[in-house]
């Protein structure tokens, strides 16, 4: 990850534009894979950090990150092979049962996931499952609203890399619980749209257990220079399938351990009359 791109900074540049006025005009464009590369990690990275200072210049702030791709039925849905991660800002984030312009996120999807919230920084030592877990102070139970910048979803790993891991908005439930009342890999996860089971899963889908996956983070965010921090939240990824959703819809996840988080979807702005 902190190679050198073969592609140079005009490519980095171009890309970043692409996604940047996509988001900004709501209408989702070509992949940027044909500008770096389907697979190079170094340059994919580069674009997302551009977007993320764009976003820091213009007033938003950063919570924490989100890791995705961490589940294998999230990667066959995808056509990709490993995990990623993006930054997550302080106007991603929604409070459970509220209701969430349909809008707001371009070509939403949508998974359950375990969120946590570091009691500690992680940026010494060997960032292992021990001390990953001895940082965390507390989990929730998350949706997160994924969204593709990207025309239908035709996306490569490098595609959602530099589209901030596919990043759109967030909704985190209120029972918090410390590591000591619970197990995150032995939760099991379904979540509903309109009242119909349309995911499933457990803790274990998730890299095998919610806390790896944190630490994976954790070691790629200190060898990129800007390590994890004590008050950060960090969405682990998903326990199960992601599925799309359409104007009114209502959706809610049930976690073991965690209870139970919902949002719903306002109309299409068309269908409001505006």
């Amino acid at each position: 990850m902190t190679s050198t791109s073969p592609h140079g900074e005009d490519a980095v540049r171009a890309a970043a534009e692409r996604l940047l006025d996509a988001a900004a005009t709501g209408v989702a464009c070509a992949p940027v894979r044909d500008l770096i590369g389907p697979g190079d990690l170094a340059a994919a990275y580069a674009v997302q950090r551009r977007i993320v200072d764009d976003r820091l210049a213009r007033g938003a702030g950063v919570v924490g990150r989100k890791i995705g791709l961490t589940s294998t039925a999230v990667q066959r849905q995808l056509g990709v092979d490993r995990p990623d991660f993006g930054v997550l800002f302080d106007d991603m984030g929604h409070a459970d049962g509220d209701v969430v312009p349909y809008r707001a996120v371009l070509q939403p999807r949508v998974e359950a996931e375990v969120a946590f919230v570091l009691g500690a920084d992680l940026a010494d030592g060997p960032l292992d499952l021990a001390q990953v877990h001895d940082a965390i102070d507390h989990a929730v139970a998350a949706l997160e609203i994924c969204g593709s910048r990207v025309r239908d979803w035709d996306i490569r790993f490098a595609d959602t890399v530099a589209d901030n891991a596919s990043s759109g908005a967030y909704v985190l439930g209120t029972v918090r619980r410390g590591l000591d009342e619970f197990v995150p890999r032995e939760v099991r996860m379904t979540m509903t749209v309109g009242g119909e089971a349309v995911s499933t899963g457990t803790g274990a889908a998730c890299l095998g257990d919610p806390i790896e996956a944190v630490a994976w983070l954790a070691r790629q965010a200190r060898d990129l220079g800007d390590p994890l921090r004590a008050g950060q939240l960090v969405l682990s990824g998903a326990l199960g399938p992601m599925h799309p959703v359409a104007p009114g819809d209502s959706v809610r996840a049930d976690i073991t351990g965690l209870g139970t988080v919902a949002i719903d979807f306002g109309p299409d702005f068309d269908e409001e009359g505006s």
